[in-house]
């Protein structure tokens, strides 16, 4: 997911980080200039719902214009990002085999 709320502000006339968090906080969300900085120049690492919620509501816009996937960055297990699969509709299904923690062997089946 690409984090998109400088450009989504812009668009709403929020220029400055500071201003954004004057409004989210008469909107009762409270956050530190540290947060602010790291939610206005990078991609956060983690978002409350409830403070995703508040800033849709401070900038006018949806949770789609905040968040936009990049679907050609995740990967399948066993395959490369970016890399689309060259079978069409076929599940290969691959046998588990389960295994204890403390090291010692399972039982014989």
């Amino acid at each position: 997911m690409k984090w998109n709320l400088r450009l989504t502000a812009a668009n709403k006339g929020i220029w400055k980080a500071s201003e954004l968090q004057r409004s989210l906080a008469e909107h009762g969300l409270v956050i530190s200039a540290g947060k602010m900085s790291g939610l206005w120049s990078g991609q956060p690492v983690s978002l409350k719902l409830e403070d995703l919620d508040v800033i849709c509501v401070v900038l006018g816009c949806e949770i789609s214009d905040l968040l936009i996937p990049e679907p050609g960055k995740a990967s399948r297990p066993g395959q490369q990002a970016g890399v689309q699969e060259a079978t069409t509709g076929s599940v290969v299904a691959q046998a588990v085999v389960p295994k204890r923690r403390d090291g010692r062997s399972l039982p014989p089946m």
